[in-house]
């Protein structure tokens, strides 16, 4: 027989956690449907040549490129999907990000409501994922309504030194909003937590905070090891009955009232072109549509005179760049600290280079990260080649991050650092990815309403990073928590009023 529920919500990632959490105060029977497990302590877990040289948490799976070349991407599927082993940046878009943009590339085409609409939930996020951070340092910041519910994460002395040096050449760092409690990621080994995956040891991601949150509640059940297949449509085609997925080698069909996709920008799209004939959700052929990935670079700067002894490292920001080219012109992007580059950490890089040599070299250097915006294309997008999914993205707006790397380099030059080396992060290191369902006010460009519910289908919502209808340049975490926790308060009153 069908398992029931009446919200069934597959992933368990930063959209749908979040959004269980959100719904389950409604007492609403809650179905969380995750196709990975729980990850489990292992020392792997803070080995860097295991997690960067030997890829041990990276899917044994292959998509493939726009050429039809095979690639292993950078996916990860475990109970609290990518945030397993993201870098736990917290940050809000800009009230800038909520308007078109003009771009050296082209022009945002702006969110269908204005950051003010979402200022509320951003807040919320914040402290259901015990953001650490502080007000006051960047002049991009938008509104808030309260502090951060706790400080920021310290720098250590050798990124103090390099907050001073990027001071002194006229930026103002800002301390990153992360979601790390610092001392206990600490107590487990001396890592940084960018790209290392957290087995409850600190980082505040979608498992030990949203769905922590939710399984409190009697109503709000996981299953993990359930990879869906499909979502399932009445005869009539309108309404969504349910998904079918594979559980333990058994094909087991799902049903209830509402229906959350939250799998990844990647595969939400491509199960909803999986479900039926030319797509569900997508009178508007767009779904799978305008994906979009941070134009990204690791830029390492060395000072042979200067040691960095640093742990963690990545506790700073710069947005100089962000809402001008620091000269007037368009917008360039987000700095950043990266999470400690190690010599092992580069080895998986630079294969052919002897280890200690790579780690002489990252005793004597800062490493930072650019990213630029992404504009939406059309033509960038998800399809499937028969079984297999197909991702063809079109880079876009990459003078603009050349522009913003060169600046970057500009001023570590100018601080003091005499050696500075850059290289683009390509498909394997996923950079943010998002928008292939996005939401619109209309339906012949969105397959998605400001509520991410689908225009098509009135018991679907989409609500991972596949809604974001821009990429912005900064990490979207958080905005995908709080237009997820603003969702959830739609369906409380709108699908389930009166459960509570």
């Amino acid at each position: 027989m069908p398992e029931r529920a009446d919200v069934l919500v597959i992933g368990s990632g930063v959209g749908g956690a979040t959004l269980a959490a959100g719904l389950a105060p409604t007492g609403a029977k809650i179905l969380i449907l995750e196709r990975g497990e729980r990850l489990v302590d292992s020392p792997a877990v803070r080995d860097a040549r295991a997690i960067f040289q030997r890829g041990e948490f990276r899917p044994q799976e292959e998509w493939l490129d726009g050429a039809g070349t095979p690639f292993n991407p950078g996916a990860y599927y475990y109970v609290g999907g990518a945030s397993k082993l993201f870098g736990a940046v917290l940050i809000r878009y800009r009230a800038q990000d909520f308007q078109p943009i003009a771009h050296r590339g082209g022009t945002t085409p702006g969110w269908p409501f204005p950051y003010e609409e979402l200022a509320p939930w951003y807040g919320k996020a914040e402290r259901l994922y015990q953001v650490r951070g502080a007000l006051g340092f960047d002049a991009t910041e938008p509104p808030h309504d309260a502090p951060y519910p706790f400080p920021p994460v310290p720098d250590e002395p050798a990124i103090a030194a390099a907050r001073e040096r990027m001071a002194r050449v006229g930026l103002h760092p800002f301390p990153l909003p992360l979601g790390v409690d610092i001392s206990r990621w600490l107590r487990r080994a001396p890592t940084g937590w960018d790209a290392f995956p957290n087995v409850d040891h600190g980082k505040m991601d979608a498992e030990t905070c949203a769905l922590a949150s939710a399984l409190t509640h009697s109503n709000v059940r996981l299953r993990t090891g359930a990879r869906v297949e499909r979502l399932l449509v009445d005869a009539g085609g309108r309404r969504i009955t349910g998904a079918q997925a594979v559980v333990n080698g058994e094909r087991v069909v799902f049903e209830a009232g509402l229906v959350v996709l939250a799998a990844g920008a990647v595969n939400s799209a491509a199960l909803l072109l999986r479900s039926a004939e030319g797509g569900l959700a997508n009178r508007s052929d767009m779904v799978g549509r305008h994906f979009m990935n941070h134009n990204s670079s690791p830029v390492i700067a060395v000072d042979p005179r200067t040691v960095n002894d640093s742990v963690y490292q990545k506790t700073l920001g710069i947005n100089d760049f962000y809402l001008d080219d620091g000269k007037g012109g368009p917008p360039l992007g987000n700095i950043q600290l990266l999470g400690r580059v190690t010599g092992a950490i580069l080895k998986s890089d630079l294969k052919m280079a002897p280890e200690w040599a790579l780690h002489l070299l990252s005793r004597r250097a800062v490493d930072w990260y650019a990213m630029s915006e992404d504009l939406p294309n059309p033509e960038s997008r998800v399809t499937l080649d028969g079984a297999r999914i197909r991702l063809d993205w079109k880079r876009s707006n990459w003078e603009t991050h050349l522009a913003l790397v060169a600046a970057l380099k500009e001023r570590l030059k100018a601080a003091g650092y005499p050696i500075v080396l850059s290289k683009p992060f390509d498909r394997r290191t996923p950079s943010h990815q998002c928008g292939t369902v996005r939401i619109g006010r209309d339906p012949a460009t969105a397959p998605l309403d400001p509520y991410c519910r689908a225009w098509d289908h009135p018991n679907l919502f989409v609500v991972d990073a596949s809604l974001l209808p821009t990429s912005a340049a900064v990490n979207p975490s958080l905005t995908v928590a709080a237009q997820a926790l603003r969702v959830a308060d739609h369906i409380a009153r709108n699908d389930l009023a009166g459960r509570a």
